[in-house]
């Protein structure tokens, strides 16, 4: 087990500290270290959050002070000094709750008071909406403020009343002994869970509760580019706080149609397109697909199978750089599997002539194959 630090140092405060000092000290490195804040290694904050707890415990008590300052860490055994290590922060935060009164520190009431859930939901797009973006019109269904009672929960012509426990202000002070002894704590009232008011003629149409489920309908704009699964977030379309603002998010998610003759490769596209024997030979123009439309490419005499032609900036935007990608025409050469009679002569007559003009490859080939049986 590791050696434990200098409380004093812990907490960065002089042998000679007063007890505002130490507090203030305490209160200004566990608001630092509390996991709602600190911004760096959990697990580091975590054991400096529980480090300053345990300092603090001991030099805020004027007994335990004396004890660690004549006899070190060793004094405190049998003292009733908490381990904070086996302790959860959230618990120790709320052992230390009345230190951080009006920092802006999560107190329970505070966490009465949440930001509603946030909502998912999905939208098909195809690739030519992809290409430009589009304004897409959703439709989903969430929980929201009743329309009658408009989410106070009571019934249409009257209002909630005051919680007779809490007098209206939405915490109550409970009696908590501690290792100072008896203190007060301040929660959240159990009746009117930290609202100050209670329903006493519930609302029929929401029973009480002030929420109903509503259809919603929005439109949401959908930027050109747009990748499958990227989520598309709103804000403010989620379902409402306790405090009946506060709204949640509502995520849509991307889907994207295949399409039957394009396929997505970044921001490029590829085609693969069908070409005949005499097309790869002789070169021609084909129409080929685009997002746009049909559009005629030229095919180089003497393709080979599977080779690409670029159509420079007929791709896909970048959602960054709004630059267009590339389309990639791949040429497939199709032999007929059926002939005419005519078609069986003119070819005939031509493979009489190929052993005259051998190509490159088949050349190359063909010498590899009279070394190998040689």
């Amino acid at each position: 087990m590791p050696q434990k630090r200098d409380y004093y140092k812990v907490l960065g405060v002089s042998r000679g500290a007063g007890a505002e000092e130490v507090k203030r000290a305490y209160r200004k490195g566990a608001l630092k270290y509390h996991p709602d804040n600190f911004k760096g290694d959990k697990v580091e904050g975590e054991q400096k959050f529980k480090e300053l707890a345990e300092a603090y415990e001991v030099l805020a008590d004027p007994v335990n002070r004396k004890r660690y300052d004549q006899f070190g860490h060793v004094g405190l055994r049998g003292s009733g000094v908490h381990d904070f290590r086996n302790m959860g922060s959230g618990d120790i935060f709320t052992m230390f709750e009345d230190i951080f009164a009006g920092m802006g520190a999560p107190s329970q009431t505070d966490r009465a008071v949440s930001r509603g859930d946030d909502l998912e939901t999905q939208v098909e797009l195809s690739l030519e909406q992809v290409a430009t973006g589009v304004d897409q019109t959703l439709e989903f269904e969430r929980i929201d403020l009743c329309d009658q009672c408009i989410g106070s929960g009571a019934k249409k012509g009257t209002q909630p009343q005051r919680c007779d426990t809490c007098g209206g202000y939405g915490q109550v002070q409970q009696q908590v002994s501690g290792f100072f002894g008896m203190s007060v704590r301040i929660t959240a009232c159990p009746r009117c869970k930290g609202k100050g008011t209670v329903v006493t003629d519930p609302c029929h149409h929401c029973r009480g509760s002030g929420r109903t489920k509503k259809k919603r309908v929005l439109t949401v704009h959908i930027p050109a580019g747009v990748h499958d699964g990227q989520v598309i977030r709103v804000r403010g379309e989620g379902v409402p706080g306790q405090d009946g603002t506060s709204r949640g998010d509502l995520h849509c998610y991307v889907r994207i149609r295949r399409h039957p003759l394009l396929e997505r490769n970044g921001n490029d596209l590829i085609c693969q397109v069908p070409i005949a024997f005499s097309q790869a030979a002789l070169g021609a123009k084909i129409q080929v697909p685009t997002l746009t439309g049909s559009d005629e490419v030229n095919i180089p005499p003497g393709s080979q199978n599977g080779d690409m032609i670029t159509m420079k900036g007929r791709g896909l935007p970048s959602p960054r750089t709004r630059r267009s990608g590339d389309q990639h025409v791949q040429v497939f050469i199709e032999v007929p599997q059926k002939l005419t009679k005519r078609q069986r002569e003119l070819l005939k007559e031509f493979a009489e002539t190929e052993e005259a003009a051998v190509t490159p490859q088949r050349k190359g080939f063909l010498n590899k194959l009279k070394e190998c049986f040689s």
